[in-house]
């Protein structure tokens, strides 16, 4: 049996697929609890991390340690960082890394790596899954920090140092303890904000859309996988 593990960081990232697999067994490890469901021959694990990388890190290694699956899936809404990805199009990671760390710490001193890179053919099943959405989508660099970009300011510091494609909180923990278990990854996020000084407000009303056109991939995704 093939096992699917699908982590997002917040409730309203979840909700949409906890209601199309109801009647889940819940487990719970290192404080997360670990919804189970099974479709035909898959076993899907999905799980709320909570925010921010280590709530990430800490939740991605327990989920490899219980459930041993066979690729890892970082769902949720992220904010964009380049000017032709908008508001509801959908980036697909090609690799992550965070934002707020000097990258000297990861490739000189274990695990010397600092730019995490997603599975190759994880990113084509979710492309084409967004194709038969007809939604847009965008294969390029995730980045993760700290804080929710709401800056023009920091925004312009980090596209200038890093050139993402969009960031998060999380998905730069995931794809690093992806990493180091040997574990196929890939970071699926639809863009809810633009991470400058209207992120907020665009965050409010864009946030629960986003959040039901990831489920919607990320579903459609585990049919096909």
């Amino acid at each position: 049996m093939k096992t699917i593990g699908i982590i997002g960081a917040m409730p309203s990232e979840l909700v949409d697929i906890r209601k199309a697999l109801p009647d889940s067994e819940i487990q719970k490890k290192a404080g997360f609890d670990y919804y189970i469901n099974t479709v035909g021959d898959t076993r899907i694990v999905h799980v709320c991390s909570g925010i921010a990388k280590v709530n990430a890190a800490v939740c991605t290694q327990a989920l490899i340690d219980t459930f041993q699956p066979d690729v890892i899936w970082n769902a949720g809404i992220a904010g964009g960082m380049n000017r032709d990805i908008h508001v509801c199009d959908v980036v697909v990671s090609s690799e992550v890394l965070p934002h707020d760390l000097n990258l000297h710490f990861l490739n000189d001193y274990p695990p010397y790596c600092g730019i995490f890179p997603a599975d190759k053919a994880l990113i084509d099943l979710a492309v084409r899954t967004c194709d038969e959405f007809g939604v847009k989508s965008f294969v390029g660099r995730i980045v993760s920090g700290e804080a929710f970009v709401t800056s023009n300011t920091v925004k312009a510091d980090i596209q200038q140092r890093l050139t993402p494609d969009a960031v998060d909180m999380e998905s730069a923990a995931v794809g690093q303890c992806a990493y180091r278990n040997q574990v196929p990854f890939v970071s699926i996020r639809c863009i809810s904000d633009n991470a400058d000084d209207e992120g907020a407000m665009s965050f409010d009303q864009f946030e629960k859309i986003a959040a039901k056109r990831v489920a919607d991939i990320v579903l459609r995704m585990a049919q096909t996988y």
